[in-house]
Formats: structure tokens, C-alpha cells, sequence
């Protein structure tokens, strides 16, 4: 009698459940097999777009998750599994992950945004969160740094994207601004000729476009005289140690005296 029951009952379940799962178990597969056609396209199409290698590995990962989660909810659907646990837990589960990694996830999409609309570069020297430095890696949720004496700064890229940037190498040229003081008692032109001599002999600078040397203030002790030079960014605190001693040597040399110290 029992397995009369346990035959009609299955026999039901087949009549009116089976085709449910079968179609499915169908749509499964034929998902499955999308899912992997389409990674490959993907793929290949960031390359071609060149999107960041970096973030190639993120993006195609995000996407084909998100589809295998898609065709799950859609196969439990057609075999009509009830969602509303499941959706529970799900949204349960995001929102505490979105608490306890919300600085992570801030430093992750200030990563991307870096890579992408790329504000600087490998090898660039910029100025940020108080540091200047040259980037030597871009990674997904910090930035690293080597400043000129060689210290390593790590910043995360959540802070870093959200405040200003300054980008010294992206024009390709600097301007090196300094001053020389020389006292009233000298000739002003010959100290000008002797400093646009220097100037124009150092091969520590860019000649276009020209360097301007001329008197910036009349001060109480001294004329000052400003040098603005373009130089290669990579090369502006050498140009500036070396201009500036040249000069402080051709000046003395030429017998312009410099006003004294406190006077």
C-alpha cells in the first residue's frame, strides 16, 4: 500500500514538477556554457580597449560572478524554489561585509578610478597627502611612493584620489624659480650679465623657453634678483644646486659683494 502511495506521489511530482526541472537543468547548462563564451570575449575585449592590466583580472572576475549569480536566481525561479531566504541572507550578509569594509572598499574604488582616468603614472613624481615623490606601483587599494632621500611612502588610495593631486613630471618641463641678493654698493647690470651668462652656459636647463633673470624687490639691504629656468622634472634639484652655486662663484668672482648677514 505504501509504495502504491509512494508511486503515485511520485508519479505526480513528475507530471507536474519534472519538466520545471528539466528546463532548468537546460537553461543551466546552456548558462554555463555562455558564461564561458563570453569570458573569452571579454577578455579579449578589454585588451583591445586597453583597459589597465591591473584591472582587467577585477573587472572580468566581477562580471562573470555576477552572471553565475544571475543564472542561479533564474534556474531557482523556473524550478520555483522559494527566494525570500535566500534573498535574506543575501542582503543580511552584504550589508554587514559593507560596514566592516567600507575604508576597504573607499581605498578599492579609489584604486580603480586612479587606473582609470589616471591622474599620474608609473614613474611620474607627484606631490599628495603632504609627500613628494616618485610612483613606483599602483596597486588596487594603496599607492607607493620613493621620495628624493629615499624613504618609501605607502598611501592609501581612498585618501589619495579624494585630495589634490599635483603631477610635476605629466608636462614634460618645470620651472625652477630662486633668488640672489646683491647689495646696492654693485653695479646691477654687470650682476645681471654675470648671472644670464651662467644661465645661458648650463647645460643643467631647458633653453626653451628662455630663462628671465631681472630684479624681483627693492629690499632695505640688497636688490633681489629672480632666475626662472625651465628644467627636465627629473633633474630640478640638481639644476638648482648647480645654478646656484655656478653664480654664487662667477659673482664673486666678477667682485659683486652680497649684503652681510643681519644688517
Amino acid at each position: 500500500m505504501k509504495l502504491d502511495e509512494f508511486y503515485t506521489e511520485f508519479h505526480h511530482w513528475v507530471i507536474n514538477r519534472g519538466p520545471k526541472y528539466v528546463g532548468g537543468l537546460i537553461i543551466f547548462f546552456i548558462g554555463l556554457w555562455f558564461i564561458k563564451f563570453l569570458r573569452a570575449r571579454l577578455r579579449m575585449r578589454m585588451m583591445k580597449r586597453g583597459i589597465h592590466s591591473s584591472l582587467q583580472p577585477f573587472f572580468l572576475s566581477l562580471t562573470i560572478t555576477a552572471l553565475y549569480v544571475l543564472l542561479i536566481i533564474w534556474v531557482m525561479n523556473i524550478i520555483g524554489l522559494e527566494m525570500s531566504i535566500f534573498t535574506t541572507i543575501i542582503g543580511a550578509f552584504s550589508v554587514a561585509a559593507g560596514l566592516a569594509l567600507s575604508g576597504t572598499f573607499q581605498n578599492f574604488a579609489g584604486g580603480v578610478l586612479i587606473l582609470l582616468l589616471k591622474p599620474f603614472e608609473l614613474e611620474d613624481s607627484i606631490v599628495a597627502q603632504g609627500q613628494d615623490g616618485r610612483v613606483v606601483s599602483i596597486q588596487m587599494f594603496y599607492t607607493v611612493l620613493i621620495t628624493a632621500d629615499n624613504k618609501t611612502v605607502i598611501i592609501p588610495n581612498g585618501k589619495l584620489f579624494n585630495e589634490v593631486i599635483v603631477n610635476i613630471t605629466r608636462e614634460g618641463r618645470r620651472r625652477l624659480d630662486f633668488e640672489m641678493r646683491v647689495g646696492y654698493n654693485n653695479d646691477m647690470e654687470k650682476a645681471k650679465a654675470i648671472m644670464t651668462g651662467v644661465v645661458n652656459a648650463s647645460n643643467d636647463i631647458l633653453h626653451d623657453p628662455a630663462a628671465r633673470v631681472g630684479v624681483i624687490s627693492l629690499d632695505n639691504d640688497c636688490v633681489r634678483f629672480t632666475i626662472n629656468v625651465w628644467v627636465d622634472p627629473a633633474n630640478f634639484l640638481n639644476a638648482k644646486i648647480n645654478l646656484q652655486e655656478q653664480m654664487l662663484k662667477e659673482l664673486a668672482a666678477g667682485g659683486i659683494n652680497f649684503p652681510k648677514p643681519g644688517f
